[in-house]
């Protein structure tokens, strides 16, 4: 038997089915989380957001329209307004090192490697952590949703309310920024090596 869509969890959501809520919350949490803390790099405000988007979503307080786009893109556009909407209200963010349970959020590194592999895989992720919280919000959401969370330019307009050439424009010059950002730490690598 087939797992249900989106909008078939939705409807019976609707109806009062719990059941259809927590297969819903559990297939697009930990996504909307990973977006919402790479964007924001706050845990807490992170895990406030997913909150957000699935309270709204359970007393119906979106319009989501589902002949306008997929739900899914549409909770990553509600995640989204939400963080911006935070960044407006507080000036201040934290980098991250901690998700919802509080692990870290760096990838786990390859056990077989040696001991400075690691060291050096762990720095590498904490230098893009710090590079991508230094961008703006406007590239900082299309890299993201590209090159992370692997959608497509259509998907990605449909969630920040661009044109597709906009979110080309929006990628290309946000991998330059980033690249830039990463520049010291490029540095920094060569003149360990």
């Amino acid at each position: 038997m087939t797992e249900p869509d989106d909008n078939q969890l939705l409807r019976a959501i609707r109806q009062g089915d719990a059941a259809a809520f927590q297969s819903l919350y559990w297939r697009h949490r930990s996504g909307l989380y990973s977006f919402a803390l790479l964007h924001c790099g706050a845990p807490d405000v992170a895990a406030d957001v997913v909150q957000d988007v699935f309270m709204g979503l359970l007393n119906d307080s979106y319009a989501f329209d589902p002949l306008r786009g997929m739900l899914a893109n549409f909770l990553y556009g509600v995640a989204r307004n939400l963080v911006l909407r935070h960044a407006r209200q507080n000036e201040r963010w934290v980098q991250p090192d901690e998700d919802e349970d509080g692990d870290s959020v760096v990838e786990p590194v390859n056990e077989a490697a040696g001991p400075l592999a690691k060291v050096l895989d762990i720095e590498a992720t904490e230098h893009l952590q710090r590079a991508l919280s230094q961008l703006a919000p406007h590239y900082r959401d299309v890299l993201i949703l590209f090159e992370l969370h692997e959608l497509s330019y259509q998907e990605i307009a449909g969630i920040c309310q661009l044109e597709i050439g906009t979110v080309r424009s929006r990628l290309s010059r946000g991998r330059a920024a980033l690249s830039k950002a990463l520049t010291p730490y490029r540095a920094l690598d060569l003149n360990t090596a």
